[in-house]
C-alpha cells in the first residue's frame, strides 16, 4: 500500500469526526494535543501524516521532539522487524539480552567523553519524569541530602525551584551555606519555551558544583540525539557533567528513558518495586538504530546548518505578533502573545502544517522537525508559515489593543 492509498475504514469523509468525537466521549481532558489538533493519522512518513480525510501534513511537532529521524524511518521499521522476527523476548526488565547491549553500547559511543569513560546506566519508566525522579533518588542516596535545585528553569523533580537570576543564584551557591543533592539544568529551558542557557552559565554552574561536590544533572530528555545541532546539548558547552537524564528520541520513537550517571556516585541497590516498563526491548532496537543513523550520518551538524538557515528567515520575515524567534539547531520557538500564538497554529493547520504551542500560557510557537528533513521540505515549511504568520498578523492589526497600565514596583531593564 502506498502512502497515498489509505485504508478502507478511513475512506468516508466522516470518519475522521466520527473517531474525533468518540474520543471526546471516552477520555478526559487532558488529551491536549487532539483538542488543539484535530487530525487522525492513518499514515505517516518522514516530515508527512496523512489524516482520515485524506489530507497532507507536514509534521513539525515530530511526536514533541521524540521523532528524531520522522515518522516510520526505514531503519527504525527493519530494527523493530529483526526482533519481532527473531522469537526474542519483548519484555525483559533488567535481564541481559542481544538487544540491551546493542542500545547500551551504542549509546556509550556517542555521551560525551569524560562520562562515557566511566558512566553507569539505570533504565526506568519510559517518560522523561520517570527519569528525572530515579536521578533525584540516585542523588539523595549518594549525597545523603534532600534538597535538588533547578537552575535556568528546568523542569526537575525539585522541593525548591529557582526563583531570581541565575548569575545570583551561582554566587550564592558557591558562597557557601547548605549545598543542595545536586543542581538540575535543561541546556534548552523554560517548560518547552525554547530558550537556550547561555554557555557561559553552563560552565559557571560546572565550576560552582565541581568546587562544593556538588552533583550536576543536565536534563537531555527534550534536547538529545543530535536536535540542537550536537548529538547532546551541554556539548555546546564543553562542559562534562556528574548525571545525564535521557528520555524522547533515544528509543527510536517509541518510550524509552534512562540515567547516566559517573560510578562513583554509588551503586544503586536492588529494587524489585522498579518501574516495570523499563526492558521494552522494541524501543531499545528502534534506539539502537536511531542513534547510530544519527551518529554515523552526521545529522547533528546538518540540523545546526538547517537550524540557523531557519532562524534568518523566520526573523526576517517577523510580524507585528511575533516578540521573538529563537532556538538552537531544529529546536526553535516562536513567541507571540497567547491569543495570536493559538491562531498561528489555526492558520499552520489549514495550510497542512502542524506546530505545537508551549512556554508560558501557550505562547510560543515550537518547531521541531525531524533531524532527516530536506532542502525542499524545510523551504516548504517556512513558506507555509510565513503565510500563516502573516495572515494572524493582518487580523491581529485590525483588532483593538487595550492599552495596559505598568505594574508598580516593577523597574525597567537597564
Amino acid at each position: 500500500m502506498t502512502l497515498t492509498q489509505l485504508p478502507p475504514t478511513a475512506s468516508p469523509s466522516g470518519t475522521r469526526d466520527g473517531i474525533l468525537r468518540r474520543q471526546s466521549a471516552r477520555e478526559t481532558a487532558a488529551r491536549t494535543y487532539a483538542r488543539s489538533l484535530p487530525v487522525v493519522p492513518v499514515r505517516a512518513r518522514g516530515l508527512t501524516v496523512e489524516g482520515a480525510d485524506g489530507r497532507r501534513y507536514l509534521d513539525c511537532a515530530s511526536g514533541a521532539g521524540s521523532l528524531a529521524l520522522g515518522h516510520n524511518h526505514p531503519v527504525v521499521l527493519e530494527a523493530i522487524r529483526a526482533v519481532l522476527d527473531s522469537g526474542a523476548p519483548l519484555h525483559a526488565p533488567d535481564l541481559a539480552t542481544p538487544v540491551r547491549e546493542a542500545f547500551t553500547g551504542e549509546l556509550f559511543a556517542t555521551l560525551p567523553r569524560g562520562l562515557a569513560d566511566a558512566a553507569r546506566i539505570r533504565f526506568c519508566g519510559p517518560t522523561g519524569a520517570d527519569a528525572l525522579r530515579a536521578a533525584s533518588a540516585l542523588l539523595r542516596a549518594a549525597t545523603g541530602r534532600t534538597e535538588l535545585l533547578t537552575l535556568s528553569g528546568a523542569p526537575a523533580e525539585t522541593s525548591l525551584a529557582l526563583s531570581g537570576p541565575s548569575d545570583a543564584f551561582l554566587a550564592t551557591l558557591g558562597s557557601g551555606g547548605r549545598a543542595p543533592a545536586g543542581v538540575v539544568v535543561e541546556p534548552v529551558a523554560g517548560e518547552g519555551a525554547v530558550l537556550p542557557a547561555p554557555d557561559g552559565l553552563l560552565r559557571r554552574a560546572r565550576d560552582v558544583t565541581a568546587a562544593r561536590a556538588i552533583p550536576l544533572v543536565v536534563d537531555e530528555a527534550a534536547t538529545g540525539v543530535g536536535r540542537t545541532g550536537a548529538f547532546w546539548a551541554v556539548e555546546h558547552s564543553g562542559i562534562v557533567p556528574d548525571v545525564m537524564v535521557l528520555s524522547h528520541a533515544i528509543g527510536g520513537s517509541l518510550p524509552l528513558a534512562a540515567v547516566v550517571h559517573r560510578a562513583d556516585l554509588g551503586a544503586w541497590p536492588p529494587d524489585d518495586r522498579a518501574d516495570a516498563c523499563r526492558g521494552n526491548q522494541l524501543a531499545m532496537a528502534a534506539g539502537t538504530a536511531t542513534l547510530r543513523f544519527v551518529r554515523e550520518n552526521h545529522l547533528a551538524g546538518r540540523a545546526a546548518a538547517l537550524g540557523a538557515h531557519m532562524l534568518r528567515r523566520l526573523r526576517a520575515a517577523a510580524h507585528g505578533c511575533v516578540g521573538e524567534v529563537r532556538g538552537l539547531g531544529l529546536m526553535i520557538g516562536i513567541e507571540c502573545a497567547p491569543g495570536p500564538a493559538a491562531a498561528v497554529r489555526r492558520e499552520c493547520l489549514r495550510r497542512g502544517l502542524i506546530v505545537e504551542l508551549g512556554g508560558p500560557h501557550s505562547s510560543v510557537v515550537r518547531l521541531l522537525p525531524p533531524l532527516t528533513i530536506t532542502d525542499e521540505q524545510t523551504e516548504a515549511v517556512l513558506d507555509r508559515l510565513a503565510d500563516a504568520l502573516a495572515a494572524v498578523d493582518r487580523t491581529h492589526r485590525r483588532a483593538p489593543t487595550p492599552s495596559m497600565p505598568k505594574e508598580a514596583g516593577v523597574a525597567s531593564p537597564a
